[in-house]
């Protein structure tokens, strides 16, 4: 499934996928949480955003179990995965499975379920025939108030109504 992404939302996609991996690595599911912080931090957008002023410090991703802990040792967890993960962020080691209506990011770091939430944003941003963009995931994460997304980016004081705006969001009006 990651095949219909373009390369920067699979860049994206795949960068969320190890954030949620780092916040969770004993096996927590991957939610809306870090696809919101890997669009922060990646922008992968096909054309100009410029509501979309969300920061990475912005997005509540839990931080990683044990930091502080390998901190006070002198182990700098950071250089440690730089060292001894190299390829594991190139999306063409990772793929998007589905098994009935399970989604399953699979990659060098092992199997990251998709939550129900974010299971819905995939569906959602690949509703449409063509590629997958930074601005459908959007289209995706702004389609269910209930995964989080809206409220934390209006918490970070972003211009929803631009935001879909700019970002082509289909939006249902009233007859």
């Amino acid at each position: 499934m990651l095949d219909r992404f373009t390369p920067e939302a699979r860049r994206a996609f795949v960068r969320a996928g190890i954030l949620a991996h780092d916040a969770r690595p004993e096996g927590g599911r991957f939610g809306t949480d870090a696809l919101l912080l890997a669009l922060a931090e990646q922008r992968p957008f096909a054309g100009p955003v410029p509501a979309f002023t969300l920061t990475p410090d912005a997005v509540p991703l839990a931080a990683t179990p044990g930091r502080d802990l390998l901190a006070t040792l002198g182990i700098d967890l950071d250089e440690v995965r730089r060292r001894t993960r190299h390829g594991v962020d190139d999306p063409a080691r990772w793929h998007l499975d589905r098994l009935l209506l399970r989604l399953t990011l699979r990659g060098p770091l092992g199997d990251l379920p998709l939550t129900l939430h974010l299971r819905k944003v995939v569906e959602v941003a690949a509703w449409k025939p063509g590629p997958i963009t930074g601005e459908r995931l959007l289209w995706g994460l702004l389609a269910d108030a209930r995964n989080g997304a809206a409220r934390t980016l209006r918490t970070a004081g972003v211009d929803l109504a631009a935001l879909v705006a700019q970002a082509g969001v289909p939006v249902r009006r009233a007859a």
